[in-house]
This record gives C-alpha cells, structure tokens and sequence, in this order.
C-alpha cells in the first residue's frame, strides 16, 4: 500500500491520484474556511442590524467553533468506516445550505442558531489531513499535510480581505446594508455546494483506489475490523496530549479570525475594509507559514525521526505563546501589526508540526486520531472565547492571558514519546520513500 503513496509534492502534477487530491482538498478546505469565517468581517454591520451586544456576540463566536467538536469527532470515524471522498463530498454540500440561508436570520437568537450550523463545515480540517496522510509517504507527509492544511485555513484570512468587496459589489446594485451583507453569504455557500460535487468526481479515497472497491480485494480491514479504531485511539495518552496542544495553537487562530477585525476597528478605529486588509494579514500568513512547520518537523526526522518531530512542535509552540503575550501590549498600529505576524508565524508552524506527528501515533486508527485531536483546536477556540465575551476583560488583557496559556501548553509535548520500534519502523519507512525520491528525481 505505502509503495503507491507520493514520495514528492509536485503542484504541477494534476494527473496523479496523490496530486489531483492534494489539490481538491485544499481548496474544498479552503472554501470551508471562507465560508466559516465569512460573516466576521461583516460583523460591525450585523451588530448593528440585529442590535448585538458583545456577549452575544462573544457568544455567536462560541457557537461558530463548538458545533466543529462534535462534528470533527464524527468525521474521523466516518473516515474510518466509509472513506474521506464520500464524506467530504457530503460534508460540503450540507454544510453550504445554513451559510447561504444565514440571511434569514431575524435576531440574536436565529443568528446565534445559524453561526451553529456553519461551524460544522469546520470539520473539513479533519478530511483534509485524513485524505493527505494516506497520499503521501513519511518522508513528505509532514510537508503535505501542512501545506493542505495551510492553503486552506489562508481561507480565513482571504475572506477577511473578500468579503467587504462582495458586500460593496452587492450594495453596487442598490442594496442597503441590511440586505448587503445577507446576500454576500450566499457567494460562499454556492461554491461549496458546487466544490462537493467536484470533490465526489474528481478524487480518490486512496492512491490504489477507493474503500470499497480495497476492501473488495483484501487490502483494507472490514468496517467491522475498524470498529473498535476510535476506542482505541481514546486510550492513548499521546492523543490527548496532542489535542491539548492543538487546542492552544489552532484555537488561537479561530479566536484571531473571529476577533480580529472588531479589534483593530474598536482598537486602532480602522473603517470595515482597512480593518478586514489588515485581519487578513493573519489569515494569509498560512500560504507558508503552517507549510514551514511541516517542512521543518519533515527535516528535523531525518536525522532525529519521530523525537525530532516532538521537539521542534513543542518549540514552535512555546515561542508563539512568548510573541502572542508581545502582540497583546502593542498600542501602536504599525508595530501591533508586526507583532501579529511575527506570533502567526510560529503559531500556524506549530499546527503544521502538530499534524506532521499524527499520521504516526496509530496508523489503523488514522480518522479516529486526525478527530480527537482536530476537535481539541476547536475547544480551545471555545474556551479562548469565553475570554472576549466578559465586558468586564479588555481584548488587550485576553490576548496576554491567552499568550501565557499557549506558552504553558508547550510543556506537554515532552508527553509525546515513541517506542524504540516504532522509531525503528518508520526511519526504515522514510529512508525507503526517501530512496524512492531520489529515482523519480533522476528520472526527470
């Protein structure tokens, strides 16, 4: 089976089963990030419609991100029994109908409900990472499962830069403000309609083929096989202590695409759009960002393997944590603004290094593991929005609270160990893929 896997990213390769899918899941996690993230930078005109407070608003925050708990928890073991292919394909096109019908939202309560549903979309993260873990072999598979994972969450921060013109080009036809930003969520929610019909036609579950037709052959277990994947992945401490840390670093990125554009209008008194240019900045620092993360826990295996991979996440970690806590004191824009940046970068590196160790904990549990530990980057996002619903906490003093939680949460990466056989095994795995790198290389 790992023979067939790809043992290089080449972007330009569109024909490959590997390739074709590491494409198609990007961009579908792409499309679910902006469609997730869409109403944040129209939130100035939301509050103002449906008269919110900022603990209702705090609370809409909430709901956007605890819904993707479940569903991420959910979607690893469908992976398991029925296939990534399938159930991303089914994820998109339900989870693009409350996003185009969000516009019927009448007051806080409705829009609190549909914040709900959209944040279900959320658990396309797990897919992507399921679907690039099993194209692509060790040697690379960190890098992948970054870069899918990066290009998709830049979605967040496209939408930020996005959705402000979508509304003037709404409003452009006569539309008032009111009705505006109603009829720009319905941009996101066709293309992802659209992107989930593509993803059924155009990819693959595995590089030889699909779940049912390898299971027809012998080669993957029954789903009876896989029913016990998800129990087991529950009894590893290692998963837990993974969830953990995603949950400090991914959740802070959900509470900064949420946040951001309210915080630098309230905080610097930037206009909607200016306000939306420089939240994106966040968002589009995972057009390399998270990728470094992958790429470096990539490198840092060959020569450490799996410890290596450990030590650098737990570093990533720690120092965003440091420059989280720096961002939080910044009262002047151009340097608050340097500071975001520079916190992003080891942030969204430690997400990438993050899912560069998961495809390694239990292998005949992938979906189960890829769930639990998805889902901790969403409670994090629900516990780190309790900090911004309370009147009474400033967003400056939250965002310093929140940096010495990340900070501290780095520590539990010293609880990721490996076995000496499973070192063994998967050094022999990335010198093999390795080796097979080389040849394709010579070949040209």
């Amino acid at each position: 089976m790992s023979q067939q896997k790809a043992v290089r990213i080449d972007l330009f390769d569109f024909k490959s089963i590997p390739m074709r899918t590491f494409h198609m899941t990007w961009f579908a996690f792409f499309l679910s990030f902006f469609g997730w993230f869409a109403v944040a930078p129209l939130m100035p005109l939301v509050r103002h419609d449906l008269g919110l407070t900022k603990t209702q608003i705090g609370n809409t925050i909430i709901a956007s991100v605890a819904i993707t708990i479940i569903v991420r928890l959910l979607i690893g073991w469908l992976c398991d029994r029925f296939g990534p292919r399938r159930t991303y394909a089914a994820l998109l096109i339900i989870g693009s109908l409350p996003m185009m019908a969000i516009g019927l939202a009448h007051d806080y309560q409705s829009f609190l409900l549909f914040r709900l549903a959209i944040g279900a979309i959320g658990a396309s993260f797990v897919l992507t990472q399921y679907h690039t873990s099993v194209m692509f072999a060790p040697n690379c598979v960190g890098t992948a499962n970054a870069t899918a994972a990066g290009w998709g969450n830049m979605g967040g921060g496209i939408t930020q830069m996005v959705m402000p013109l979508v509304l003037a080009a709404v409003m452009s036809f006569g539309f008032g403000e009111s009705l505006g930003w109603r009829l720009s969520m319905v941009v996101p929610g066709v293309l992802l309609f659209l992107t989930g019909f593509a993803y059924a036609r155009w990819t693959k579950d595995f590089p030889q083929g699909n779940m049912d037709e390898l299971r027809a052959q012998g080669l993957l277990p029954t789903r009876k096989q896989v029913k016990g994947s998800f129990r087991a992945a529950m009894k590893d401490h290692r998963v837990w202590a993974l969830c953990v840390i995603y949950a400090a670093s991914f959740g802070v990125e959900l509470t900064i695409n949420n946040i951001a554009a309210l915080y630098f209008t309230d905080q610097f008194h930037l206009s909607i759009a200016a306000a939306g240019l420089v939240a994106g900045l966040f968002g589009l620092m995972n057009l390399f960002a998270r990728t470094l993360g992958g790429f470096f826990s990539d490198r840092c295996a060959r020569g450490n393997g799996l410890r290596g991979r450990v030590i650098f996440l737990g570093a990533s970690l720690f120092i965003g944590g440091l420059l989280l806590m720096v961002f939080s004191r910044m009262t002047v824009l151009p340097l608050a603004i340097a500071a975001m940046l520079s916190f992003a970068l080891f942030i969204k590196m430690a997400n990438g290094a993050t899912y560069a160790v998961v495809p390694f904990i239990n292998r005949k549990a992938l979906g189960a593991v890829s769930g639990i530990i998805g889902a901790g980057g969403n409670v994090g996002g629900v516990l780190f929005g309790f900090l911004f619903r309370d009147d009474k906490m400033s967003y400056m003093d939250g965002l310093f609270y929140l940096g010495i939680a990340v900070a501290v949460t780095a520590g539990l990466s010293l609880a990721v160990k490996f076995s000496v056989e499973d070192e063994r095994e998967t050094k022999e795995a990335f010198d093999v893929a390795r080796a097979r790198r080389l040849e394709v290389v010579a070949l040209g």
